[in-house]
Protein backbone atom coordinates (compact mmCIF):
# COMPACT_ATOMS: atom_id res chain seq x y z
CA UNK A 1 0.00 0.00 0.00
CA UNK A 2 3.02 2.24 0.77
CA UNK A 3 4.28 2.20 -2.72
CA UNK A 4 0.88 2.25 -4.37
CA UNK A 5 0.48 5.71 -2.26
CA UNK A 6 3.70 7.08 -2.87
CA UNK A 7 2.96 9.38 -5.65
CA UNK A 8 -0.44 9.95 -5.31
CA UNK A 9 -1.96 13.62 -5.46
CA UNK A 10 -3.36 13.40 -2.64
CA UNK A 11 -0.21 12.30 -0.52
CA UNK A 12 1.63 15.08 -2.32
CA UNK A 13 -0.65 17.66 -0.80
CA UNK A 14 -0.95 16.17 2.74
CA UNK A 15 2.70 16.12 2.72
CA UNK A 16 2.52 19.88 1.03
CA UNK A 17 -0.26 20.52 3.89
CA UNK A 18 2.51 19.37 6.88
CA UNK A 19 5.27 21.16 5.75
CA UNK A 20 3.36 24.19 5.34
CA UNK A 21 1.98 24.37 9.09
CA UNK A 22 5.68 24.17 10.56
CA UNK A 23 6.38 27.44 7.69
CA UNK A 24 9.90 28.39 7.10
CA UNK A 25 11.08 27.13 11.05
CA UNK A 26 10.70 23.40 9.19
CA UNK A 27 12.63 21.27 6.74
CA UNK A 28 11.26 19.98 3.30
CA UNK A 29 9.32 16.64 4.06
CA UNK A 30 8.29 15.94 0.11
CA UNK A 31 10.56 13.12 -0.99
CA UNK A 32 10.41 10.80 -3.90
CA UNK A 33 8.83 7.40 -2.70
CA UNK A 34 7.94 9.20 0.69
CA UNK A 35 4.40 8.29 2.18
CA UNK A 36 2.44 10.18 5.22
CA UNK A 37 0.32 7.58 6.68
CA UNK A 38 -1.19 9.53 9.60
CA UNK A 39 -0.83 11.71 12.35
CA UNK A 40 -2.13 12.35 16.27
CA UNK A 41 -1.38 14.03 19.59
CA UNK A 42 0.38 12.41 22.30
CA UNK A 43 1.98 13.61 25.51
CA UNK A 44 5.54 13.57 25.64
CA UNK A 45 7.70 13.83 28.70
CA UNK A 46 9.55 16.25 28.48
CA UNK A 47 12.18 17.86 30.68
CA UNK A 48 10.11 19.87 33.09
CA UNK A 49 6.61 18.70 32.72
CA UNK A 50 4.71 16.41 29.75
CA UNK A 51 3.63 18.74 27.36
CA UNK A 52 1.25 17.60 24.11
CA UNK A 53 3.15 17.01 20.64
CA UNK A 54 1.76 16.77 17.21
CA UNK A 55 3.41 13.61 15.44
CA UNK A 56 3.10 12.74 11.69
CA UNK A 57 3.90 9.31 10.80
CA UNK A 58 5.63 8.50 7.44
CA UNK A 59 7.10 5.38 6.10
CA UNK A 60 10.79 6.33 6.97
CA UNK A 61 10.65 8.45 9.12
CA UNK A 62 8.25 10.41 12.32
CA UNK A 63 8.49 13.95 12.23
CA UNK A 64 7.16 15.53 16.13
CA UNK A 65 6.84 19.26 17.10
CA UNK A 66 4.86 21.43 19.28
CA UNK A 67 1.10 22.37 18.52
CA UNK A 68 0.82 26.48 18.18
CA UNK A 69 -2.42 26.68 16.60
CA UNK A 70 -3.84 22.65 16.30
CA UNK A 71 -3.93 21.69 12.48
CA UNK A 72 -2.83 25.34 11.19
CA UNK A 73 0.66 25.95 13.12
CA UNK A 74 3.51 23.81 14.57
CA UNK A 75 6.98 24.92 15.44
CA UNK A 76 10.15 22.88 16.66
CA UNK A 77 9.97 20.21 14.44
CA UNK A 78 12.13 17.23 15.03
CA UNK A 79 12.64 14.15 12.70
CA UNK A 80 13.41 10.44 13.38
CA UNK A 81 14.56 8.23 11.11
CA UNK A 82 12.08 4.96 11.65
CA UNK A 83 15.32 2.82 10.84
CA UNK A 84 16.96 4.01 14.18
CA UNK A 85 14.00 3.66 16.47
CA UNK A 86 12.84 0.71 18.69
CA UNK A 87 9.69 0.39 21.01
CA UNK A 88 9.53 0.02 24.10
CA UNK A 89 5.77 -0.79 25.82
CA UNK A 90 5.80 0.60 29.75
CA UNK A 91 3.58 -0.15 32.32
CA UNK A 92 0.89 2.20 33.61
CA UNK A 93 1.78 4.49 36.69
CA UNK A 94 -1.20 5.97 38.99
CA UNK A 95 -0.31 9.52 37.42
CA UNK A 96 0.11 8.12 33.56
CA UNK A 97 -1.47 5.03 30.83
CA UNK A 98 -0.60 4.10 28.01
CA UNK A 99 3.29 4.96 28.42
CA UNK A 100 5.44 3.56 25.42
CA UNK A 101 9.26 4.34 24.71
CA UNK A 102 10.27 5.61 21.30
CA UNK A 103 14.33 4.80 21.70
CA UNK A 104 16.88 6.12 19.46
CA UNK A 105 20.75 5.97 19.29
CA UNK A 106 20.62 10.01 19.71
CA UNK A 107 17.64 10.70 21.99
CA UNK A 108 14.83 8.44 23.68
CA UNK A 109 11.90 9.45 25.42
CA UNK A 110 8.67 8.39 26.67
CA UNK A 111 4.96 9.18 25.16
CA UNK A 112 1.42 8.13 26.29
CA UNK A 113 -1.70 7.91 24.52
CA UNK A 114 -4.94 8.79 25.10
CA UNK A 115 -6.38 5.14 25.24
CA UNK A 116 -5.20 1.65 24.63
CA UNK A 117 -6.09 1.13 21.41
CA UNK A 118 -4.53 4.48 20.27
CA UNK A 119 -1.39 3.50 21.47
CA UNK A 120 -2.14 0.18 19.89
CA UNK A 121 -2.58 1.20 16.76
CA UNK A 122 0.43 3.81 17.17
CA UNK A 123 2.72 0.86 18.14
CA UNK A 124 1.13 -1.63 15.64
CA UNK A 125 1.79 1.15 12.49
CA UNK A 126 5.37 2.19 13.82
CA UNK A 127 6.84 -1.33 13.91
CA UNK A 128 5.06 -2.49 10.26
CA UNK A 129 6.72 1.23 9.20
CA UNK A 130 10.17 -0.03 10.71
CA UNK A 131 9.90 -3.74 10.06
CA UNK A 132 9.04 -2.83 6.31
CA UNK A 133 12.26 -0.25 5.82
CA UNK A 134 14.71 -2.26 7.51
CA UNK A 135 13.85 -5.16 4.86
CA UNK A 136 14.10 -2.96 1.65
CA UNK A 137 17.37 -1.79 3.11
CA UNK A 138 18.78 -4.56 4.40
CA UNK A 139 19.96 -2.93 7.77
CA UNK A 140 19.59 -4.46 11.59
CA UNK A 141 17.92 -3.07 14.22
CA UNK A 142 19.49 -0.47 16.55
CA UNK A 143 21.09 -2.09 19.62
CA UNK A 144 22.39 0.94 20.97
CA UNK A 145 20.03 3.85 22.18
CA UNK A 146 20.31 6.88 24.43
CA UNK A 147 19.00 6.88 27.71
CA UNK A 148 15.98 9.08 28.76
CA UNK A 149 16.25 12.04 30.51
CA UNK A 150 14.35 11.36 34.31
CA UNK A 151 11.97 14.46 34.50
CA UNK A 152 12.79 17.53 37.03
CA UNK A 153 9.96 16.67 39.54
CA UNK A 154 11.14 13.41 39.36
CA UNK A 155 13.50 14.15 42.67
CA UNK A 156 14.19 17.17 44.80
CA UNK A 157 18.00 15.86 45.47
CA UNK A 158 21.37 14.80 43.17
CA UNK A 159 20.51 10.89 42.15
CA UNK A 160 24.43 10.93 42.70
CA UNK A 161 25.35 12.32 45.65
CA UNK A 162 21.61 12.21 47.35
CA UNK A 163 23.30 15.26 49.76
CA UNK A 164 22.85 18.30 47.59
CA UNK A 165 18.68 19.74 47.42
CA UNK A 166 17.63 21.69 44.63
CA UNK A 167 16.41 25.24 44.73
CA UNK A 168 15.89 28.25 42.48
CA UNK A 169 19.73 29.02 43.37
CA UNK A 170 21.09 25.23 43.29
CA UNK A 171 20.11 23.71 39.27
CA UNK A 172 19.39 20.33 37.81
CA UNK A 173 21.48 19.32 35.37
CA UNK A 174 21.25 15.58 33.51
CA UNK A 175 24.14 13.26 32.60
CA UNK A 176 23.84 12.50 28.75
CA UNK A 177 25.05 9.19 29.38
CA UNK A 178 22.65 7.76 31.86
CA UNK A 179 19.97 10.87 31.95
CA UNK A 180 19.97 11.28 36.06
CA UNK A 181 19.24 14.54 37.38
CA UNK A 182 22.10 15.72 39.17
CA UNK A 183 23.74 18.86 40.59
CA UNK A 184 26.48 20.54 39.35
CA UNK A 185 29.63 18.87 41.58
CA UNK A 186 28.28 15.45 40.41
CA UNK A 187 28.82 16.36 36.85
CA UNK A 188 31.69 18.78 36.20
CA UNK A 189 33.13 16.72 33.41
CA UNK A 190 32.45 16.53 29.73
CA UNK A 191 33.19 13.45 27.82
CA UNK A 192 32.88 12.92 23.28
CA UNK A 193 30.43 10.44 22.62
CA UNK A 194 30.40 11.20 18.69
CA UNK A 195 26.81 9.36 18.34
CA UNK A 196 24.98 11.57 20.15
CA UNK A 197 26.50 15.42 18.94
CA UNK A 198 30.12 16.31 18.14
CA UNK A 199 30.79 18.03 20.87
CA UNK A 200 31.52 16.89 24.73
CA UNK A 201 28.62 16.49 26.76
CA UNK A 202 28.03 16.87 30.60
CA UNK A 203 27.77 13.52 32.12
CA UNK A 204 27.58 12.44 35.87
CA UNK A 205 31.14 11.34 37.84
CA UNK A 206 29.88 7.74 37.74
CA UNK A 207 29.26 7.52 34.12
CA UNK A 208 32.62 9.01 33.57
CA UNK A 209 34.84 6.69 35.30
CA UNK A 210 32.69 4.23 32.92
CA UNK A 211 33.18 5.84 29.66
CA UNK A 212 37.23 5.96 30.96
CA UNK A 213 36.97 2.47 31.45
CA UNK A 214 35.76 1.46 28.80
CA UNK A 215 37.77 3.65 26.45
CA UNK A 216 40.67 2.36 28.11
CA UNK A 217 39.87 -1.17 27.47
CA UNK A 218 38.80 -0.16 23.75
CA UNK A 219 42.39 1.04 23.69
CA UNK A 220 43.82 -1.99 25.07
CA UNK A 221 42.35 -4.20 22.50
CA UNK A 222 43.59 -1.95 19.75
CA UNK A 223 47.21 -2.14 20.79
CA UNK A 224 46.52 -6.04 21.25
CA UNK A 225 44.81 -6.85 17.66
CA UNK A 226 47.69 -4.54 15.88
CA UNK A 227 50.75 -6.19 17.95
CA UNK A 228 50.95 -9.54 15.41
CA UNK A 229 51.09 -6.80 12.66
CA UNK A 230 53.92 -5.30 14.35
CA UNK A 231 55.92 -8.71 15.30
CA UNK A 232 55.04 -9.22 11.68
CA UNK A 233 57.27 -6.23 10.38
CA UNK A 234 59.83 -6.39 12.22
CA UNK A 235 62.79 -4.49 10.76
CA UNK A 236 60.47 -2.14 8.74
CA UNK A 237 60.28 1.81 9.72
CA UNK A 238 56.93 2.58 11.16
CA UNK A 239 54.97 5.43 9.94
CA UNK A 240 53.00 6.51 13.10
CA UNK A 241 52.93 6.51 16.92
CA UNK A 242 50.58 5.12 19.39
CA UNK A 243 48.21 5.84 21.86
CA UNK A 244 46.71 5.47 25.21
CA UNK A 245 44.34 6.36 27.86
CA UNK A 246 43.16 6.30 31.62
CA UNK A 247 40.91 5.34 34.40
CA UNK A 248 38.42 3.35 36.78
CA UNK A 249 35.07 1.66 36.58
CA UNK A 250 31.76 0.96 38.54
CA UNK A 251 28.11 0.15 38.56
CA UNK A 252 25.28 2.76 38.17
CA UNK A 253 21.79 1.92 40.35
CA UNK A 254 18.21 2.30 39.28
CA UNK A 255 16.48 5.71 40.12
CA UNK A 256 12.90 5.05 40.64
CA UNK A 257 10.82 7.76 38.95
CA UNK A 258 7.46 9.60 40.08
CA UNK A 259 5.93 11.64 37.10
CA UNK A 260 2.29 13.16 35.92
CA UNK A 261 1.08 13.24 32.56
CA UNK A 262 -1.44 14.57 30.66
CA UNK A 263 -3.63 13.09 28.19
CA UNK A 264 -4.81 14.30 25.13
CA UNK A 265 -8.47 13.99 23.32
CA UNK A 266 -7.05 13.67 19.92
CA UNK A 267 -5.92 10.39 18.73
CA UNK A 268 -4.71 8.02 15.72
CA UNK A 269 -6.10 9.55 12.52
CA UNK A 270 -4.89 7.06 9.15
CA UNK A 271 -5.28 9.48 5.96
CA UNK A 272 -4.86 6.52 3.91
CA UNK A 273 -7.89 4.18 5.64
Amino acid sequence: MMDHLANTEINSQRIAAVENCFGASGQPLALPGRVLLGEGILTKECRKKPKPRIFFLFNDILVYGSIIINKRKYNSQHIIPLEDVTLETLPDTLQMKNRWMIKTSKKSFVVSAASLTERKEWISHLEECIKHLLTKTGRQPCREHAAPWIPDKATDICMRCTQTKFSTLTRRHHCRKCGFVVCADCSRQRFLMPRLSPKPLRVCNLCYRQLLAEKKKEAEADRGRAEPIRSAMQGYEPSSGDDSDKSDDEKAEQWPADTEFYTSEVSWSSFHS
